[in-house]
């Protein structure tokens, strides 16, 4: 083999190990920590729009109604925002609800009424107080710069959801 086929064998082994390595390290962008975060964040997105929009139909006071409709909204965006980091980090997010959460939809889909509702706002207090507590470690402990800066911007919104479903759940 000349010189010149020989630089260019190597030129081409150096190109395609690089290419390798970037690809590896966009799969394993995310830390064990981190991926647990975003696969769980985006687990919580999808059941509260799926969630919201159930309430939004079956709710029977009118501010569930309401929130079911900014869950569909807020969590929507979220959602979105949550694939563009996943998208930039080489992450692929859960594309079907976990066990847990379809037992949840489940079980809400067979209420009606004053039950319903109750349960719903219910289940919507539980899941938003574990939320702002994922998000806040998210925000300070999160190793990702693009996790982190999603769980921050997202951190507000939750404690607000937080706040309304609380308040739902007082005036009954």
């Amino acid at each position: 083999m000349n010189p010149a086929m020989q630089t260019k064998l190597k030129l081409n082994s150096f190109v395609a190990l690089t290419v390798i390595a970037s690809a590896s390290s966009a799969l394993a962008a995310l830390d064990e920590a981190d991926a647990k975060f975003v696969n769980a964040a985006a687990q919580g997105g999808m059941v509260e729009v799926k969630l919201g929009k159930l309430a939004e139909k079956k709710a029977t006071r009118a501010e569930v109604k309401e929130f079911g409709a900014m869950m569909v909204t807020d969590h929507s965006k979220a959602g979105d925002e949550l694939k563009k980091v996943a998208k930039t980090e080489g992450v692929e997010l859960p594309q079907k609800l976990d066990a847990k959460h379809t037992a949840l939809i489940s079980k809400l889909e067979g209420l009606s009424g004053e039950e319903f509702d109750k349960t719903y706002v219910s289940a919507m207090v539980k899941d938003h107080q574990e939320d702002v507590e994922e998000f806040k470690t998210a925000s300070k402990k999160a190793n990702n710069p693009e996790v982190k800066a999603f769980a921050t911007k997202t951190l507000p919104v939750i404690e607000q959801h937080l706040a309304r479903v609380k308040a739902l759940e007082k005036a009954k």
